[in-house]
């Protein structure tokens, strides 16, 4: 009864196949389509677990017009083209096609997430159409030579590829693990951070090893310079000891991790536990080294007792075997093994000799690495600053380079053939900005950290690396404003990282326990009226409530003024280079040469003086200080703005969009009383102020009183193009005329594009003189 119940499912989770009569018979064709997919249909939910709920599409199939010679089907969401080569007659040729194409409709259906990795597409295909035999004959062909055509031929979609991965494939019995993994990914909504790699659908490391070099900001995670395969999982050493220490140690309250810098191990935590300064249970213990054992060799002068944060700096193989022998370790790096997990790392660990990288069961890629430790830097600093002591009295003391590297955290990693040779140097570094990675094949890390302060130097030749910060999406609800990761997204609770669901969701959730970080992608952030598909925000959310904001007595302050000038409970973190773009993008996206980099320069430089608009606190994102709508592409001026000296003038400076165009616009007389008050007398505009007469006292004995304000408070209220030039009543209504748009004051951005022959030094000195405007 079971059973057929089963099949009843799975048949009604078919497609509808549709013929169009140019490959027949038809109805043949349409049963071995059915029969094809059925069992298919089986393998895959036995695999992942489940099928999807929803229907799958109606699938057309019908004759391929432009199908090249090698191949005899080809495919695209809802559509299987075939080749025939005797109408009539569907030969095992033509069979085994159909069923290799239907393995691609059925993960298009079942596992979109995967649709843009090709070589999981291929392997699942091959594995489940029932033609691995037929490709794996011929001469034999060694693991390593395989990887390398599958590597030459990233889609597979050569006889060379596939016969390649087809050995591969065939390296275990059964349906391979890999993929398991992979579909049960699918099946639980996991995203997928990471394309399959060849390494992992092996399960072993198969290529000679490569040099490769990567950075990423800490702070909008993009790659800032990529060297070699930095993608290709390859045995990863020691340097996942700090995940594991992260795993099994606490965070104070406070936010400093237990135990401190030279705490006594668990004396240390009990006392921390018993006063109530830590969250957590037991803490990594204080172990006596065991001499004459090899994995306790990490170096001279160890104590009698070692504790977790001398056992990491010197990466002792020994203490974190003893470590799990007392039963207190973390198994599969603790929480922190879907960070591992989603960020590439091809398998979690069965035991700690493969966590510490003695056994290289699992790889991990430069990039993955390089990932995962900035999602570390924002959650452990405590752990981070452990780390900087490496060069001190770790793995990379002692050397002439170890001074150049003050301040600097670092991990290293070996990976050793059976004959104790290096294979595989690792240098994970952490600074104030940047997170760097550096894979040496044949050499250890003690051998090539020279070239890490010359890397961080190179790459901190683009200018604008270090952060910036500011409050976003303060005009709008905060309940109404979601975030997307489509990478890895993480949100940070006591140093804890709790996986972000995979659709949009609520930002203040996001936010609520500590920073949002979403790895390998910018957050997609959409709000309701917004932008079809959202904005890009390329860097770290936190939420941070502001203090309430109380108007100026007598200053009119409209409802979305008074938002603006309370600022955001967002606030959000991206490298200053990404943050002047987004302005200037935001405020004159149509800018080009010097003009623009005028503009940047402002924007970079208003970002380090915010104290006028927010006292103490980053700057707001909209026009009360200047607008901000997410990161956008770089353009060769905002990377040259940054480059150039900072601007002399220390206070706000303020700009507009300005021009010549003439406007009038008509208001009521009751929306400018609003602002002003009643009883209006005579409005005039000079030197940036609105200078108005009101009739006050009595009818029997009244007088003209003589107020002004700045002209920004009228255009702002009362929605104007820019600070208007004349007002004139008309009974009811009040008539403005002006030119240009915005306030008028400081720095003229149509000006500036109409005087191309001008630099960006000129253009602001003509702007802002001699002397710094006073902030407003």
């Amino acid at each position: 009864m079971g059973w057929a119940v089963a099949v009843a499912v799975l048949l009604s989770a078919s497609p509808a196949f549709v013929t169009r009569g140019d490959v027949t018979p038809e109805a043949d064709l349409r049963r071995e389509a059915q029969a094809a997919w059925t069992s298919l249909e089986a393998r895959y939910a036995a695999q992942a677990g489940g099928l999807p709920t929803r229907a799958p599409a109606t699938v057309t199939l019908q004759k391929g017009t432009a199908l090249p010679p090698e191949r005899n089907a080809q495919g695209r969401p809802g559509v299987v083209e075939l080749r025939q080569n005797t109408p009539g007659v569907l030969d095992a040729r033509t069979r085994t096609a159909l069923r290799h194409e239907l393995a691609h409709q059925l993960l298009w259906w079942a596992c979109p997430a995967s649709s843009e990795d090709r070589l999981f597409h291929e392997a699942f295909a091959l594995t489940v159409s029932g033609e691995l035999p037929a490709w794996r004959d011929g001469p034999y062909q060694s693991l390593s030579r395989a990887a390398k055509e599958v590597a030459s031929a990233p889609a597979v979609d050569t006889a060379r590829a596939r016969r390649g991965l087809a050995r591969i494939l065939g390296e275990h019995t059964g349906f391979p693990a890999a993929l398991t993994r992979r579909l049960r990914q699918c099946h639980d909504g996991t995203r997928w951070a990471a394309p399959l790699t060849v390494e992992e659908l092996a399960d072993v490391a198969v290529l000679a090893p490569e040099s490769a070099t990567v950075v990423v900001s800490r702070h909008s995670g993009e790659v800032l310079l990529a060297e070699g395969d930095v993608r290709r999982a390859v045995p990863y050493g020691s340097t996942l000891k700090p995940f594991l220490y992260a795993a099994g140690t606490v965070v104070a309250r406070g936010g400093a991790s237990a135990p401190p810098r030279g705490a006594s191990g668990d004396a240390g935590a009990a006392a921390a536990v018993e006063a109530g300064t830590v969250t957590g249970s037991s803490e990594p213990p204080l172990l006596a080294p065991r001499p004459g054992v090899q994995e306790w060799a990490c170096g001279a002068g160890l104590p009698p007792k070692v504790d977790a944060r001398l056992a990491l700096l010197r990466s002792c193989n020994g203490w974190f075997l003893d470590w799990e022998a007392t039963g207190r370790a973390p198994r599969a790096f603790g929480v922190w093994g879907p960070v591992l997990s989603a960020v590439g790392l091809t398998g979690l660990p069965s035991d700690m000799t493969e966590a510490i990288g003695l056994r290289s069961a699992h790889g991990l890629s430069p990039w993955g690495m390089a990932q995962a430790y900035r999602l570390l830097a924002e959650a452990r600093p405590d752990v981070l600053a452990l780390l900087t002591g490496n060069v001190d009295e770790g793995t990379l003391s002692g050397l002439s380079t170890s001074k150049a590297l003050k301040g600097v955290a670092t991990k290293t990693g070996t990976v050793r053939d059976a004959a104790s040779r290096p294979q595989l140097g690792w240098i994970a570094a952490v600074d104030a900005d940047l997170v760097a990675v550096i894979v040496r094949p044949g050499k250890m890390p003690r051998h090539f950290v020279d070239e890490l302060p010359a890397l961080l130097a190179r790459v901190r030749r683009q200018a604008g690396l270090d952060a910036a910060r500011v409050q976003v999406l303060g005009l709008l609800p905060s309940a109404t404003v979601e975030a997307r990761c489509a990478g890895a997204g993480f949100s940070l609770e006591d140093g804890t990282p709790r996986a972000a669901p995979p659709d949009f969701s609520r930002l203040d959730a996001l936010t609520s326990k500590g920073p949002a970080v979403c790895l390998g992608s910018p957050w997609r952030v959409r709000f309701p009226d917004g932008p079809d598909g959202g904005r890009d925000y390329a860097g770290v959310f936190t939420w941070s409530t502001p203090p309430p904001y109380r108007p100026p007595s007598g200053v009119p302050t409209t409802p979305s003024a008074l938002k603006a000038r309370r600022g955001s409970d967002f606030v959000f973190r991206t490298t200053r280079v990404q943050y002047t773009a987004g302005v200037v993008a935001a405020e004159d996206v149509t800018l080009q040469g010097e003009a623009r980099v005028a503009l940047a320069r402002v924007a970079a430089h208003n970002e380090r003086h915010a104290d006028p608009r927010h006292p103490g606190r980053a700057l707001c994102d909209t026009t009360h200080c200047q607008a901000f709508r997410g990161t956008v592409r770089i353009r060769p001026e905002e990377a040259r703005a940054l480059q150039l000296p900072p601007l002399k003038w220390d206070a706000w400076l303020t700009f507009s969009q300005g021009g010549s165009t003439p406007w009038s616009e008509v208001r009521s007389r009751s929306q400018v009383e609003s602002l002003l008050g009643t009883n209006l007398v005579s409005l005039r505009f000079e030197s940036g102020r609105v200078r108005y007469l009101r009739t006050e006292g009595t009818p029997s004995v009244p007088y003209e009183d003589a107020r002004s304000l700045p002209c920004d408070t009228l255009r702002a209220g009362l929605q104007l193009p820019s600070c208007p030039q004349r007002a004139s009543f008309d009974g009811p209504q009040v008539l403005f005329e002006g030119q240009g748009r915005g306030h008028g004051e400081g720095l003229d951005v149509e000006a500036a594009k109409a005087s191309p022959g001008l630099s960006s030094d000129a253009l602001l000195e003509r702007a802002f003189g001699a002397r710094a405007p006073q902030p407003p």
